[in-house]
């Protein structure tokens, strides 16, 4: 394992993504990815009493199903890496107390996926463990309750606006397997360029995505069209555009291979979310459920995955305060 370039970590020994599962609520169940899902719901409660201890019920049976279909014992999965947008990660810590698994609580907002799967590969890579759980989640209602309105309310939401994705997303990374591994790890730098508006998180996000698509490409010596697919996680339709501009003004064309978790989760012109899909599932969601499938069967070999995520919360938009957001890049193959 070495640093290459200026933030970006080549795997000497790449790591497996050995199995994932995932599992989404009622409203992703009619967007056109529900057949690649693990389970979808039909209820945004699943039988509990708060969207809060539904989100926590989502993440506790999404690792189930991820450590089931694994095949690997409990007591050989070393370490957990999760979290989630709820205050203090408490969907991840509630969901996940009885795993019985040394847990590492993250927050990277809607980045936590990747940045998991970061942490979680230096340590396979490292020596430091042998199979690696790394798991979030994040739920429509729950969200909305914390960040924006009460959907008591009944806001209105204005264009730019996404769907925070009810679900959960979850990986199991190992020393050994067939593939796809991940080769290399770009951890993404703050970037705030003074957005203020959190229904427009697109916006706040994409520039954070362009400092850590440009740093990768540069530090890897890359240029876009190695990958069969650059994905982002959540930047929805306006920050995805936002994306393409970026990269524009430095000679860079993505516009071929790229394409936005957010926009693909929801179908625009059915589905009446506005500028797409948010949150930590839907990164999660649509890896674990989606592109793994689409590597594993060699329909796609090389992927540049980043999530985005936006660093605020209900007190810092409350007091004025801008949006810092950071994005976090795997590169995985097979």
């Amino acid at each position: 394992m070495k640093k290459i370039g200026s933030q970006t970590i080549s795997l000497d020994i790449p790591v497996n993504i050995l199995e994932t599962a995932s599992i989404v609520g009622p409203k992703e169940s009619e967007g056109p990815l529900a057949n690649f899902f693990d389970r979808c719901l039909d209820d945004e409660f699943w039988g509990e009493k708060t969207w809060e201890k539904a989100e926590s019920k989502i993440i506790k049976e999404t690792v189930n199903a991820v450590i089931s279909k694994s095949g690997i014992p409990m007591q050989d999965i070393d370490f957990c890496f999760a979290g989630d947008l709820l205050n203090q990660c408490i969907s991840s810590s509630f969901g996940l107390r009885e795993l019985n698994i040394p847990f590492f609580g993250v927050f990277g907002a809607c980045s936590t996926f990747v940045e998991s799967i970061c942490l979680g590969s230096v340590f396979v890579e490292s020596g430091a463990a042998t199979n690696v759980l790394c798991a979030t989640s994040s739920h429509f209602c729950s969200a909305e309750k914390q960040f924006r309105f009460p959907l008591e309310l009944g806001n209105q939401r204005p264009p730019t606006s996404q769907w925070t994705v009810t679900g959960s997303g979850a990986v199991i990374l190992s020393k050994t397997g067939e593939g796809p591994f991940i080769t290399n790890l770009t951890p993404g730098k703050i970037i705030d360029m003074g957005i203020k508006d959190a229904n427009n998180m697109g916006a706040a996000m994409a520039p954070a995505a362009f400092d850590t698509l440009i740093t990768h490409l540069n530090d890897t010596g890359r240029k876009p069209s190695y990958y069969d697919a650059i994905i982002t996680g959540d930047l929805g339709h306006i920050g995805k555009d936002i994306l393409i501009d970026l990269a524009a003004t430095k000679g860079i064309n993505i516009k071929n291979n790229y394409n936005d978790c957010g926009v693909l989760i929801f179908d625009k012109t059915t589905q009446d979310t506005h500028s797409g899909g948010s949150g930590c599932a839907c990164c999660g969601t649509v890896f674990s459920g989606y592109f793994y499938k689409q590597l594993k069967e060699k329909k796609i070999n090389k992927i540049l995955l980043i999530a985005t995520g936006a660093l605020m919360n209900s007190t810092s938009s409350q007091q004025g305060e801008s949006i810092p957001g950071v994005a976090h890049a795997i590169s995985i193959e097979c």
